[in-house]
């Protein structure tokens, strides 16, 4: 059996949008942060936020994720009031100046953040929280529109001191499983919900390794799911623990070569949606995995206009 399989037939919808899952969709990062640990400070303006959305749409990018908290290591909350400065403004922004076609995700856990930013045009709510402020889940079901639900235990501030696990496999799809079914008892539609094994949050670089390894068990939740780790420590581990430390540096965009082949061999295990701040880099990739998941050994790929 080829490891490039074909996704499962998802599709979530937003008003009247639909997300066919079924093929990869690249969800390119936008921070309108100062402080985020890979960009921050790069595109908290209006003008550069739409350039940069513009770029990753050329790019191949089919969803773009904004963000206005950090939510590294050891973040501190944002003001509610400061998080809906940084991102109402960009969200009203690229939909006036580049349409309806791209699909827009808010990354946030401020249930006002995400409504403000829906009225405004945004399509997906990418909560790290997974739904669990104060009226979180009551709005995702009152806007009915897609949400990810992040696996992450306590907050930024703490979750580091929480990484210990007897099987990270097993408790972190168990502990996703109980927030769906706490979601959707409230009125979140579990056919609009998507899973995010949450890479970087409350996990150590053994427990990284399982789970990047074993992602495919996942698949039993019967859910979509995004694979972000784009530009994260864990990768900086890896160089690190290969010896090739001469890659391994403090700038976080020269770890996104084995990021990228990180989010091919999550779409090998059933990602559908590959979060990375280096969006043409991993279009190339998505674009070999297209090929070969097509592929039939009884027909030749189609290459008409490649040498």
């Amino acid at each position: 059996m080829s490891l490039f399989q074909p996704l499962a037939a998802y599709a979530v919808t937003s008003r009247d949008k639909v997300l066919d899952l079924s093929q990869p969709h690249i969800m390119g990062i936008l921070n309108v942060t100062p402080d985020s640990f890979s960009d921050g400070g790069q595109f908290n303006a209006v003008d550069k936020a739409v350039a940069h959305c513009k770029e990753m749409m050329a790019a191949g990018a089919t969803i773009i994720d904004i963000g206005g908290e950090s939510t590294r290591p050891n973040a501190e909350v944002v003001a509610t009031s400061d998080e809906l400065q940084r991102v109402v403004p960009v969200v009203t922004a690229i939909r006036q100046q580049l349409g309806n076609d791209i699909w827009l995700s808010i990354d946030t856990s401020s249930p006002e953040v995400m409504q403000a930013a829906f009225e405004v045009g945004a399509d997906i709510w990418n909560d790290v929280r997974a739904l669990k402020r104060e009226g979180a889940a009551l709005m995702a079901a009152k806007l009915n529109i897609p949400v990810m639900l992040m696996h992450m235990r306590g907050e930024p501030t703490t979750m580091n001191n929480l990484a210990q696990y007897d099987d990270v496999v097993r408790e972190v799809m168990t502990e996703l499983e109980v927030r769906i079914d706490e979601v959707t008892s409230i009125g979140v539609m579990r056919e609009n919900i998507i899973i995010d094994p949450g890479f970087g949050f409350a996990k150590n670089y053994q427990h990284h390794c399982a789970l990047l390894s074993e992602l495919k068990s996942l698949q039993k939740l019967g859910l979509p799911m995004m694979f972000g780790i784009s530009r994260k420590r864990f990768l900086a581990e890896v160089l690190i623990k290969t010896g090739m430390q001469a890659f391994a540096t403090t700038k976080p965009f020269e770890r996104d070569t084995v990021g990228t082949a990180a989010g091919l061999f999550a779409l090998q295990q059933g990602a559908s949606i590959i979060r990375t701040h280096n969006v043409a880099m991993m279009q190339q990739a998505v674009a070999l995995w297209s090929q070969l998941s097509a592929y039939d050994k009884h027909q030749s790929l189609s290459l008409d206009g490649y040498t």
